[in-house]
């Protein structure tokens, strides 16, 4: 005997994380009615009508009853298309289509046509890990989702068309054949930046290195046209491969936000964000009602780029500090608060002054209250969040046409993975896996120096007056270097390199901020 009263699970997503939804259906005596209930958003509420057309349309037909779905818990507000499927399936079994155990340890997610068709939903990979650690199954999606429901193990992922063929399934989930999946055609090959292209520019692409084998943040200034924006876009090429969970994480954030492509199902090359300067800081940080990722935590295990950085409004600017310095992103709200994951490479670009050409009185004709102002928007905070500051020159015309090609990407990715291969044994006891996620407390620790380097040390704090937040970086960017070289102990030269990195903040900055 089935039961009037139907339940299935299903999942909402409040930043990047999965919540568990019970989706409960009733049917019962009285005027014809059909009610959802559970705080729900426009999106949530339009679906009553999608579900109602879908079955009809489906050769399903609803009896002249009182209908009541819930989606519970009661007191957190559900957004997003997916409900429509599990909502029609908790329908479906209310009316005695199938028995109740069959959707025991079963998750929907779906979006419904008119027509009875399961269109893709985002979010699916969420929805996975939320089942998972429920303790649930089976994961039933749209035959689009299936690809990104099989990347998390430990969930059997369903791929259904129709809703009358999901209804077929849990009928009789024995003698279902799963239709086969075509798979999306592969992309065509991708051009990929090449640091062999950039003319010149040899310190510039060596900060670029240490940058990437260590994780460290890099500004380049420079009058327009000398390559700085060619070597952040070849950044993502020679940093190491990702691994699995690396993965896992960046398809997971991309999920959330809509934009990972269709019969994708993980996505395999680090991200690289480079957002125009009159973005809000909203869209960086992310935010919202209920919050989504911005720009930060798209670069999440890649890089973010900002061109321009003194265009950027002051609020952005200063919204990096903390994602900067934790690697992680706060945005609080009345009843939650959201953790979105901000561990990337920054690099920043950005002109010596206004018009470009400073001090090159010949090009330009800023003054220099005006210089000063400009170089003023970056705040003495945020340059100390940054690791790598360096020049990139006009180009002499014997450096641009000179047909000697410099080394390729894979060359330095070479050097820069054998480097993450000695701070991942260096750091396998800890959560960290570059240099530049050392906290002040693993850089005492972990980079000890000799009797020369100390004093090397010691007077440049004293010469430079830098602050232990800058001691900090210094060090951290040393045992960077070291570990390009294969170097177990840090030496007074690759002190010396990280000191002239930094040394590069008082030659633009030392009255800026006055």
């Amino acid at each position: 005997m089935f039961s009037i009263f139907g339940k299935v699970y299903s999942a909402t997503i409040y930043g990047i994380d999965g919540i568990l939804v019970t989706v409960e259906a009733d049917i019962s005596d009285g005027l014809p009615s059909f009610d959802m209930v559970g705080v729900l958003s426009s999106e949530v509420k339009e679906a009553k009508e999608r579900v109602r057309t879908a079955l009809k349309n489906s050769g399903f037909h609803l009896p002249p009853k009182r209908i009541t779905v819930n989606l519970s818990p009661a007191d957190l507000r559900k957004s997003g298309s997916g409900f429509d499927f599990p909502i029609a399936i908790a329908i479906l079994c209310a009316l005695g289509l199938f028995p109740a155990e069959n959707l025991k340890n079963c998750m929907l997610c779906g979006e419904l046509s008119l027509d009875g068709r399961l269109c893709p939903v985002s979010g699916i990979l969420s929805a996975v890990f939320t089942a998972r650690e429920k303790g649930l199954r089976l994961m039933a999606v749209p035959t689009e989702n299936l690809l990104e429901a099989q990347a998390a193990e430990g969930v059997q992922a369903v791929g259904l068309r129709t809703l009358k063929e999901a209804a077929e399934w849990l009928m009789n989930p024995e003698q279902f054949q799963e239709p086969p999946i075509i798979p999306s055609m592969p992309a065509g090959p991708e051009t990929e930046w090449d640091f062999c292209e950039i003319a010149g520019q040899a310190v510039v692409k060596r900060a670029a290195e240490i940058a990437a084998a260590g994780l460290h943040n890099l500004l380049c200034v420079g009058p327009p046209g000398t390559g700085k924006t060619m070597v952040a876009k070849r950044l993502p090429g020679i940093l190491p491969l990702m691994d699995q969970e690396e993965m896992l994480e960046v398809t997971k954030i991309y999920s959330v936000c809509g934009l990972l492509n269709s019969g994708t199902s993980l996505i395999r090359k680090r991200p690289f964000r480079s957002p125009h300067h009159t973005i809000s800081t909203a869209a960086l940080t992310g935010g919202g009602s209920i919050p989504k990722p911005g720009e930060i935590t798209l670069a999440h295990r890649g890089v973010l780029f900002l061109d321009e950085l003194p265009e950027f409004s002051r609020t952005a600017l200063e919204s990096l500090r903390q994602p900067l310095e934790d690697r992680e992103l706060t945005v609080s709200r009345v009843r939650r608060v959201c953790h979105f994951p901000a561990d990337f490479l920054f690099c920043a670009a950005m002109n010596p002054c206004k018009c470009g050409y400073y001090p090159d009185r010949s090009q330009c004709q800023c003054s220099e209250g005006s210089v000063r102002k400009y170089r003023g928007r970056i705040s003495r905070p945020l340059l100390d969040r940054l690791d790598l500051i360096v020049e990139a020159p006009k180009l002499e015309y014997e450096d641009w046409k000179s047909e000697k090609k410099g080394e390729t990407s894979a060359v330095i990715r070479a050097r820069v993975e054998a480097a993450c291969r000695i701070q991942r044994a260096r750091f396998r006891e800890l959560p960290i896996r570059f240099n530049g996620q050392m906290s002040g407390k693993q850089v005492r620790e972990l980079c000890p120096l000799g009797r020369e380097e100390e004093s090397f040390m010691k007077q440049t704090f004293r010469m430079m007056g830098l602050s232990p937040r800058q001691y900090d970086r210094i060090m951290k960017v040393a045992r960077t270097i070291a570990d390009l070289e294969g170097e177990e102990r840090i030496r007074e030269e690759h002190l010396s390199e990280a000191v002239f990195y930094r040394s590069m903040a008082e030659k633009y900055w030392k009255t800026a901020n006055d």
